[in-house]
């Protein structure tokens, strides 16, 4: 049977390799722990409108993936890390699908559009939002949806009505997900795109599904944002400083995304090529289809760049048609490189394919010198790593000698596959932190001396989640509040020392336990304050 007969099935599979296995061998991290906290919270206090976070509300973020990781945990279990990350899974699955249906409806070659999403579904920042349940993720697969049934509806003539129906529901959810971000960042830039390459065309047929497609997102995007407005006070206020941070919050300068390309990871340079508008546009099997993925890939970092908060994961969309922009590239390799004789064009090849074959050649050794105080106890996986990085690195090296491009091309795909199978559980191997102690910890040392805990100031997500429910905060509205009970614990990060003995300086205070959930030891520049605290047993005289 022909592989090009099996491309669906053979993403299904690449897709399941890559963003299912190992998914709770990572620890929660901040933005993921407020999403699990806010779904734990509807499943235990039923709050799935008015969402909240460790009885505080939260509505920051639109409800629709916190929805989806509640509804994983309550079927597989609340506590369940890989359960809680497996709707991420799903949705970055259904993205580099329909990045594949979108790559072929566009251009009518399937290997191209084979290529193009392998290199979506292993770009950096897509493996490592697939594998992580915060929101990004969720917002961007929606509107892909979107936009493959919006491709559809203004090139076709027939099913205009149920493109444009389906594409609004499927625009309402990525707004249900992340508000306007991915409208912004990825269907605006499309639009535009679209219309300098290929018009509107036959727009009078066309403006009354429009019209069923606009009012259909409008009510599935709006009306969370209008409910919590008008059941909640507190909506208004939380929305208004959302929208300030955009201004105010992790500003930085224009030119922070200028290297947008290195984001796609191991295809940083074939990406960087890709964008060489001038030198490929005549290399490429079509100019239309490469014009529009090179100008929609350019006016998403443009559109980026004009907002004043920057952050490096804000770039997660420019990855899709960068994608599509670099599946151009590459197919040019498939078809053209046993010919090419010009060193300005083949060494870029063998530096950026050698460099992977490279690591894994080396990994045996230098991955040893780089594990090797935490190594014990996981030899077994160092081992199968070790063997299937150096085999592949060998192999790429042997085709890249016989100008072999698609075998090296697919040989990096394996070459992350097995990073994420056998390296992943080598994680633990560099995290060492002797005085590692869960929160969950101190849940099972309250259940065994009925003391009350509080937290002194607030909260830290990661350790409100690992202490399995709600934390209540004595400081309230800047005023700390002294708990009635005569024996209490309070929580106190380091920075707060002073404060807690100024709080409570006639009573007894009794340091009980340190709980420091750093992965790695004080003496680490990652050792961070805000994920431990100190036990204090206070007690009324």
């Amino acid at each position: 049977m022909k592989i090009e007969k099996n491309y669906i099935w053979l993403l299904l599979i690449t897709c399941a390799a890559i963003f299912f296995v190992n998914l709770n061998s990572l620890p929660v991290n901040i933005m993921e722990a407020r999403n699990f906290i806010t779904a734990r919270e509807m499943l235990t206090d039923g709050n799935w409108i008015l969402t909240t976070i460790n009885g505080e509300p939260r509505y920051q973020k639109p409800p629709l993936p916190t929805w989806l990781t509640a509804f994983s945990g309550a079927i597989f279990g609340i506590k369940n890390v890989w359960a809680l990350r497996l709707p991420a899974a799903i949705i970055s699955m259904v993205l580099v699908l329909f990045s594949y249906k979108f790559a072929k409806k566009l251009t009518s070659e399937k290997k191209y559009a084979f290529i193009s999403s392998l290199v979506l579904a292993t770009s950096f920042y897509i493996v490592a939002s697939a594998r992580d349940g915060q929101w990004d993720i969720y917002t961007h697969g929606f509107m892909m949806l979107c936009i493959f049934l919006l491709f559809k509806f203004f090139t076709e003539e027939n099913d205009k009505f149920k493109n444009a129906l389906f594409a609004g529901i499927f625009f309402g959810f990525s707004f249900l997900s992340k508000g306007p971000v991915s409208l912004y960042a990825l269907l605006l830039p499309f639009l535009i795109s679209f219309g300098i390459v290929y018009r509107f065309k036959n727009f009078k047929s066309r403006w009354l599904p429009l019209l069923a497609f606009l009012a259909v997102a409008f009510v599935i995007s709006g009306w969370w944002h209008w409910y919590t407005m008008k059941f909640d006070p507190a909506a208004a206020e939380i929305t208004k400083n959302e929208t300030t941070n955009w201004i105010n919050y992790e500003t930085k300068p224009f030119y922070y995304y200028w290297s947008f390309f290195t984001q796609s990871g191991v295809w940083t340079i074939p990406a960087f090529i890709g964008l060489l508008y001038p030198y490929l546009k005549n290399r490429v099997f079509n100019k239309k289809a490469y014009l529009f993925s090179f100008l929609w890939t350019l006016l998403s970092v443009i559109l980026l760049s004009l907002i004043p908060e920057k952050k490096s994961r804000y770039l997660l969309p420019v990855l899709i048609p960068m994608a599509l922009n670099t599946g151009f590239y590459i197919e040019y390799l498939f078809r053209r490189f046993k010919d090419l004789r010009d060193k300005k064009e083949t060494i870029p090849v063998y530096f950026n394919f050698g460099l992977i074959a490279s690591i894994g050649i080396i990994f045996p050794v230098g991955g040893y010198f780089f594990l090797k105080n935490g190594i014990s106890g996981y030899w077994l996986w160092f081992v199968i790593l070790s063997f299937c990085l150096f085999a592949i690195g060998f192999l790429m090296f042997r085709n890249l000698y016989k100008r072999n491009i698609d075998r090296v091309f697919y040989l990096t795909i394996v070459f992350i596959i097995s990073i994420i199978w056998f390296g992943l559980p080598l994680s633990n191997a560099i995290t060492i932190n002797a005085e590692y102690k869960s929160f969950s910890e101190l849940k099972k040392w309250q259940e065994t001396t009925d003391i009350e805990v509080y937290e002194l100031t607030d909260f830290t997500p990661e350790l409100v989640w690992d202490y399995g429910e709600k934390i209540e905060i004595l400081r309230k509205n800047n005023e700390i509040e002294i708990p009635e009970e005569n024996k209490f614990g309070v929580l106190v990060s380091e920075e707060n020392l002073e404060l807690f003995k100024q709080t409570f300086p006639t009573f007894r205070r009794e340091r009980q336990a340190r709980y420091d959930m750093n992965p790695k030891g004080k003496d680490s520049r990652t050792h961070k304050e805000r994920l431990y605290r100190d036990l204090f047993i206070v007690t009324k005289n």
